[in-house]
């Protein structure tokens, strides 16, 4: 009997709460500040800082009291702070979206997530 009411609540929960996602990739991503075009057409050298990841999330109450910030800039600005660099390249960028009791909008996230190789121009 404890194998159904284990598989019963697991069910309840995966109806409860749901979750989506998006990936894309990028080349390069610099700070908004940065000019990128000429920092490319420039042909500067760079230094490899190594992996970098930032996230950003944004939080819904009722579906109506939304805080935080989960802009890509926000993410890009955490994961570039993190390694002291001036940009990001081989970009992953993810997108999810969860829902806790969907169908009344209780509480919802969203975070997006960017991972890449950290550079600092010399």
């Amino acid at each position: 009997m404890n194998i159904v009411r284990a598989l019963a609540l697991l069910v309840i929960v995966a109806v409860a709460s749901s979750a989506c996602t998006s990936v894309g990739n990028l080349g390069i991503v610099t700070k908004p500040s940065a000019d990128a075009t000429a920092l490319l057409k420039s042909g500067k050298a760079y230094k490899d800082l190594g992996p970098a990841e930032g996230e950003a999330c944004r939080y819904f109450l009722l579906g109506i009291i939304p805080w935080g910030d989960a802009t890509f800039s926000t993410a890009v600005n955490q994961a570039l702070t993190e390694k002291g660099a001036d940009a990001l390249i081989n970009v992953t960028v993810s997108n999810s979206l969860y829902g806790f009791i969907p169908i009344y909008n209780v509480f919802s996230y969203t975070c997006t997530n960017v991972k890449g190789i950290a550079i600092k121009y010399q």
